[in-house]
């Protein structure tokens, strides 16, 4: 395989890789076409998506209940290490979440830590559907908290600590009790309804219109914002593939469903793992500015039992460190690929690994660690260039006696292959041999494209100059260097090969491409895929000067290599 059509095929590799997730995107899930319901509790879904109003709340034109100012209530603040939740007395709706260890790059935000809660609004609005069809919303409920303190503090090292909040409104009590944990960002909702009269109601869960940006570029972080569901796997629908007022139906059951961004997650989780609990979700999308979707009202329903209900929730980083040991298969929480996905997750994951053990154990920064571990592929792969050098050299012999075939056996397609196949076993040359140890480092590549575009680990990270390794380099200096890389190491790889007009386009044609292409990447992509070209190209004149020295004299017929 010459070396122009090598190259156009890592060119297709990279469009192949990248383009699915944004030509063909997953689809969105909507409502059965003949109707068909999955259970009552799927049917309220359905009818909620067309009404989502209450008796205390008017409709709005998303199709969401209105807004009760969040100093309608008192606050009453949990804090832990690792976060700081504000519950409100009215209705015990979450009205504040700061993630302690992450900060907010948004503009005006001055380094203040990550807030999931959009201004002005709230999570974990709760409204009853009874068997009679009135919705009662909890909104407006005065709950009492319970120990009546300003707030709870989660110490570190100490058991679950405990926020309970009760009401009563015409002769029905509520209860709303939450459990937290110091050591990770979960925390369970354990609610009791009484005195509203029959049994099987449906529970409402309100899940806001999204997260808060917190990033410096809010467009590029609305890309990401999705729903994403669990029922036997992880789906995610963008807010973008909703229109302004559409209602998407999610038919569960769900074993969790939630709201994300770039880099965080908000959800709502089955108490026990493997028991789908939420019935199914409504999403409505939300009014944009220009293209980006930056909001959508999601709704989630859970049967109440007996007059009782319980979840949990999940507020924190999509970090799978954080999201794995909760199981619930939280780790799949921000899937990604596209079509590849089957591939590019695990590779993923086992690359993110590799760069988390490097940084750890070597104690070195990031950006060192990703040039390190450029170089340590290649070293990786030095034996198999090696082969290929040498099946370069053997299909360099093997041309002319290939060329002298093609012209004789020209109108005998099937002669011409038998002959082919004979100059191959008699030359030991393997036509895709040269290709393996060039496409070897692409699944890493591609892979790496993905992790720096979703994985928390390297946001706002810097190193050197670069302010961070997930964003483009602000001056475009590893750009052009990963260019200057790709020109020389194609320059020099063209010492001792046989002259080829198009082969030589290739040479100038492919860096400048590239360059291009990767200038908006993240600047830790380009510094790993600079750094595995600058350490390739000693490797690649050691192949050509070996090239030179067993390349067959210029007018002399070679002779096939001796078994």
């Amino acid at each position: 395989m010459d070396k122009r059509r090598l190259l156009f095929a890592f060119l297709l590799m990279m469009i192949v890789a990248v383009a699915p997730s944004i030509i063909w995107p997953p689809k969105k899930p909507v409502g059965r076409p003949d109707g068909r319901t999955v259970g009552d509790t799927t049917t309220v879904v359905r009818e909620s998506a067309r009404d989502t109003s209450s008796v205390t709340a008017t409709p709005r034109p998303s199709g969401r209940p209105a807004v009760v100012p969040s100093d309608s209530g008192r606050i009453v603040w949990v804090t832990s290490p690792l976060y700081r939740l504000g519950f409100s007395t009215q209705g015990g709706r979450l009205v504040s979440a700061e993630l302690l260890q992450y900060k907010s790059f948004a503009p005006g935000d001055s380094a203040k830590p990550v807030q999931l809660v959009p201004p002005g609004d709230a999570f974990l609005r709760h409204r009853l559907v009874l068997p009679a069809g009135d919705t009662v919303s909890l909104e407006n409920w005065n709950l009492q908290p319970t120990p009546d303190a300003p707030g709870v503090v989660v110490y570190a090292g100490q058991g679950s600590q405990r926020l309970r909040l009760d009401g009563e409104h015409s002769g029905a009590h509520v209860t709303l009790e939450y459990v937290f944990a110091p050591d990770h960002y979960r925390f369970e909702v354990h609610g009791s309804v009484s005195g509203l009269g029959g049994s099987g109601a449906i529970l409402l869960l309100d899940l806001s219109d999204g997260l808060r940006s917190a990033e410096r570029d809010s467009l590029d972080d609305y890309r990401h914002y999705s729903v994403v569901t669990k029922a036997s796997k992880t789906e995610r629908t963008d807010f973008g593939k909703i229109k302004p007022a559409e209602r998407a139906l999610f038919e569960g059951p769900f074993e969790w469903a939630g709201v994300k961004s770039k880099y965080f997650f908000f959800a709502a989780l089955a108490l026990d793992e493997g028991q789908p609990t939420f019935a199914g979700a409504i999403a409505v999308g939300g009014t944009r500015n220009g293209r980006s979707a930056s909001r959508a009202h999601v709704t989630l329903t859970l049967p109440v039992t007996s007059g009782t209900f319980r979840y949990q929730v999940y507020a924190g980083p999509l970090d799978n460190r954080q999201l794995a040991p909760l199981g619930h298969g939280l780790d799949d929480a921000n899937p990604y690929g596209g079509v590849f996905r089957p591939i590019i997750q695990p590779v993923s994951v086992v690359v993110t690994a590799v760069l988390l053990w490097m940084h750890e154990r070597l104690h070195l920064a990031y950006g060192w660690v990703l040039i390190l571990f450029g170089i340590v592929i290649r070293i990786v792969l030095w034996p198999l260039n090696q082969k290929a050098m040498e099946s370069s050299i053997r299909m360099q012999a093997a041309a002319g006696p290939l060329k002298e075939i093609q012209d004789k056996y020209k109108d005998d397609p099937a002669r011409l292959q038998r002959e082919m196949m004979r100059v191959y076993k008699e030359y030991h040359v393997n036509p895709f041999g040269g290709c393996l140890p060039m496409l070897l480092p692409w699944p890493v590549l591609l892979a790496l494209f993905f992790v720096f575009a979703n994985t928390i680990v390297f946001r706002g990270v810097p190193f050197l100059w670069l302010p961070d390794l997930s964003r483009a380099d602000p001056y475009r200096i590893i750009p052009i260097v990963l260019g200057l890389s790709m020109f020389a190491l194609s320059k020099v790889g063209q010492i001792g090969v046989p002259p080829n007009p198009q082969t030589k386009m290739m040479v100038y044609f492919m860096p400048i491409m590239m360059t291009v292409l990767f200038l908006n990447f993240a600047s830790g992509l380009n510094l790993y895929y600079a750094a595995q070209n600058i350490f390739s190209i000693p490797q690649q004149y050691l192949i050509a000067q070996k090239r030179l020295r067993k390349a067959p004299v210029a007018g002399a017929r070679p002779t096939p290599p001796k078994t």
